[in-house]
């Protein structure tokens, strides 16, 4: 028997990191994802108490980890049954780096490198194991760097314009235009760079990242255009020189019922996560630094999220653009930990949270087979895709031509260390 193709393309939309592994060849044409990136300001070692790691400062407070390893496992078990001639047709494992603000999968998407596909799966960790979303948050990142000019803040204050001040004000001006935007938006910020390290010396440089969020990408945009005016007027009032680094972002997703319902039959059918006794002491003692203490039973629960909101946002709503996408979440934390902490973090690094990921990578395996062996199924998927988009036009957050922002978690000025 001959062997069936297989590639890997690297490289794809100019990002170094983002690839396509392919083997099989023919229809049908069936993608799974797999995120990897860390979160700054995360460390944590896997330990139930808060205890950084001495060699980072970056943690994977959203188990990306896990979300790629997972995917890589069902790609792995669905390509042996291709080569054994079991499965006819391609698989396609993406290889999705910086989801945590580099949205590469919306660079991907304009590249066309999901074209062909007949659908997409993709997974999360999270302490709950749900199937389906309504929908989630389109979301903005921009950043607002100041330029004034330093001076003797005591001997010569009228000589200096301080950048801080931009953006203490553009802060303060976002702060009131809170009161002013749709049910249901986000506007939040870090300052990245702070303007300097002694009080004496007017800060000549200062920078804010911020996102906006939205349910619907049009209001996002409506808002991020407002939340520049503010940027304008800190700057303006301050006679300070705004730059806006607009780092793009990413819609809202298109759901699909379809491939929730196979999601939540086969999370039912495979779920049956238990703690043993030293995961049970971990999980207890952990719980004590969390404000919700759910049962550790309820990991084996199964929930029908499709008539519910996710409220973050990711960059797998606009591959949801242009073909069916479905996924799921599995249990990989305690049950209680939010995402985006320390406790995530720690979770993720034992066997609580290996025991999440290898349920997500049978379930992932289980509906690949399904939508291979069954061309109704597939059918269906894509037709309620056609349904639910309607005459809507695919309209991303990036600017046209736009190249990835490969360097968004760099600091602000070259050689010196962010918040100094």
């Amino acid at each position: 028997m001959r062997k069936p193709a297989s590639s890997c393309q690297r490289g794809i939309a100019g990002i170094p990191t983002a690839f396509v592994a392919t083997i099989g060849q023919g229809g049908p044409v069936i993608g799974i994802m797999g995120e990897y990136d860390a979160l700054p300001g995360l460390s944590q070692d896997a330990v139930p108490f808060r205890k950084p790691r001495t060699e980072t400062s970056a943690g994977h407070g959203c188990g990306h980890h896990l979300f790629g390893v997972a995917s890589l496992s069902a790609c792995l078990a669905l390509g042996e049954q291709i080569r054994a001639g079991t499965i006819k047709g391609t698989l396609r494992f993406y290889g999705c780096p910086a989801e945590e603000g580099g949205s590469a999968r919306v660079f991907m998407v304009r590249e066309g490198a999901f074209k062909g596909c007949d659908v997409v799966l993709h997974w999360h960790p999270s302490s709950r194991n749900v199937a389906g979303y309504r929908s989630n948050l389109a979301r903005i990142a921009v950043k607002f760097r100041f330029h004034g000019k330093s001076a003797h803040a005591a001997g010569a204050p009228d000589k200096g314009r301080s950048a801080l001040d931009a953006v203490a004000l553009t802060n303060h001006a976002a702060e009131l235009l809170r009161e002013h935007v749709p049910d249901g938006s986000r506007i939040h910020h870090v300052i990245t760079d702070g303007g300097g390290g002694a009080p004496n010396v007017v800060p000549e440089f200062a920078e804010v990242f911020y996102y906006v969020r939205h349910g619907d990408a049009d209001v996002t945009r409506q808002i991020y255009d407002r939340l520049l005016k503010c940027a304008q007027g800190g700057a303006l009032a301050t006679e300070t020189k705004l730059e806006v680094v607009y780092l793009g972002g990413t819609v809202q997703i298109v759901p699909n019922d379809t491939l929730s319902d196979l999601a939540l039959k086969h999370l039912k059918r495979l779920g049956d996560l238990t703690y043993d006794d030293a995961e049970k002491q971990f999980a207890f003692r952990l719980q004590e630094t969390l404000a919700d203490k759910p049962a550790l039973e309820s990991i084996r629960e199964v929930v029908n999220g499709s008539a519910s909101d996710n409220k973050g946002s990711t960059d797998v709503s606009d591959v949801s653009w242009v073909v069916p996408t479905g996924g799921f979440t599995t249990a990989c934390w305690v049950p209680g930990t939010p995402a985006h902490s320390w406790q995530a973090v720690a979770s993720g690094g034992t066997s609580i949270g290996k025991k999440g990921m290898q349920l997500a990578a049978h379930t992932l395996a289980a509906m690949a087979w399904d939508l291979f062996q069954d061309s109704k199924l597939r059918a269906a998927a894509q037709a309620e895709h056609r349904d639910r988009l309607g005459t809507r036009p695919y309209r991303p957050l990036i600017l046209p031509g736009q190249p990835p922002p490969l360097d968004y978690r760099d600091p602000a000025r070259k050689g010196v260390r962010q918040g100094e």
